[in-house]
């Protein structure tokens, strides 16, 4: 296979480089950015490509426009915002074809930068087959291109997938996407043993794919969050009203079938913190060693408990590999946030390669300050997962054709 080519690869002194980013950031109420981590995790490249003389024409989408202009997904909050990490000019697009934006990026010099209107704008983004033309329009407007936007990957998209075929020999990945490959590559090919992962979040069909990929490798599997309680109805225990994917029952059981197989150890939950409703001002209790008995009808498993965090917390110390995807309950509400504070406490303290994935995960790892102590954080939740499952990605495979 025809290894990847990098930024670093590309003569771009003079160039006008087309870089897709992802900057499909949280905006506030106010449309105010929320989180700019991912327009920060892009600067390596965009400052490579300045410092070796090139001009930059970043592309990205923003939001669900579903293929029409929507003032609300403009990408100019991301523009300013990129303009005041920078501190320099970061010119807006009215559009990301059409003849006023070719005038604008025909008029870049060296050293600036242009960001083209949200590409999901317009519908052939997402669907290529409905217009061949306007990955070719896109094309038109570099000399180069760059793919640094890891979080969009997993999508066959006209600025991920069909325009690469403009650039033979001329397509390469940034910075960015390629630490992604690093850390992600190593989990699957040469994780240093013992391996852990935790997974967590709401669904198991989510992550049966990823699950199946680890389990080949992996010595020790935690499973929390809601997707916890599909496991433990899958044993015979006792939810309560906990969230439970009944549809994915047969899944969970395969699940611990293959982790008997492969001498994985399978750590579920052995207690939960519970309440009767998901609230703030919600009454809440610990029902210690609930498994067994179990959770009581009525009650819903919010968050695991200490018995359980103790339980987590000494197989994480062990660990020299880890990923993490998902949290272990409702960690939006601060009183059902300990277990996931907890365990982002010891993966933090480990002396092992610690990788994250899961914009909850991450959200949450944040929340609690301690991201600077994760080894990687990834910028892409569904991408990382299907990276996990397939060992690529399509917007990966496109450059590495090419």
């Amino acid at each position: 296979m025809q290894s990847l080519m990098s930024i670093q690869d590309l003569p771009l002194q003079g160039k006008k480089v087309l870089m897709r980013v992802d900057f499909n950031v949280p905006l506030d109420k106010n449309g105010q950015i929320a989180d700019d981590t991912r327009i920060v995790a892009s600067l390596p490249s965009i400052r490579y490509v300045l410092q070796q003389g090139g001009s930059l024409v970043l592309m990205s989408h923003l939001g669900r426009p579903k293929g029409s202009v929507d003032a609300a997904f403009s990408l100019a909050p991301c523009a300013q915002r990129l303009s005041s990490l920078l501190n320099m000019p970061v010119k807006i697009a009215p559009d990301c074809i059409g003849e006023e934006t070719e005038f604008l990026v025909n008029a870049l010099q060296p050293g600036e930068i242009a960001m083209l209107e949200n590409l999901r704008f317009h519908a052939a983004e997402e669907h290529p087959e409905e217009d061949a033309s306007f990955a070719r329009k896109l094309a038109e407007l570099g000399d180069c291109y760059v793919n640094d936007a890891f979080g969009t990957a997993h999508r066959a998209h006209s600025s991920t997938v069909e325009i690469v075929k403009y650039f033979p020999g001329r397509a390469a990945v940034g910075f960015l996407m390629e630490k992604e490959i690093f850390f992600l590559s190593q989990l699957l090919q040469t994780p240093e043993h013992p391996f852990c992962v935790i997974i967590g979040g709401a669904k198991v069909s989510n992550k049966i794919g990823p699950l199946r990929a680890l389990l080949k490798s992996v010595n020790t599997l935690l499973i929390g969050g809601g997707m916890a309680y599909t496991f433990l109805k899958a044993q015979g225990k006792a939810i309560g009203n906990s969230l439970c994917e009944m549809e994915s029952l047969e899944l969970a059981k395969e699940i611990i079938e293959s982790c008997a197989r492969n001498n994985v150890r399978l750590l579920l939950p052995i207690d939960a913190v519970v309440t009767k409703n998901v609230s703030a001002d919600a009454d809440s209790e610990v029902e210690g060693e609930v498994f067994p008995p179990g959770i009581s009808d009525g009650w819903i498993g919010a968050d695991i408990g200490p018995a359980t965090v103790e339980l987590f917390t000494i197989a994480i110390q062990n660990c020299k590999t880890l990923f993490w995807n998902g949290p272990m309950g409702i960690f939006e509400i601060e009183r059902f946030s300990a277990g996931t504070k907890a365990l982002a406490e010891s993966v933090a303290a480990m002396q092992g390669v610690s990788v994250v994935g899961g914009g909850d995960t991450i959200a949450a790892i944040e929340s609690f300050g301690l991201a600077p102590k994760m080894s990687h954080i990834s910028t892409g939740g569904g991408a990382s997962l299907e990276f996990l499952e397939f060992g690529s990605l399509p917007g990966i495979d496109a450059i590495r054709r090419q």
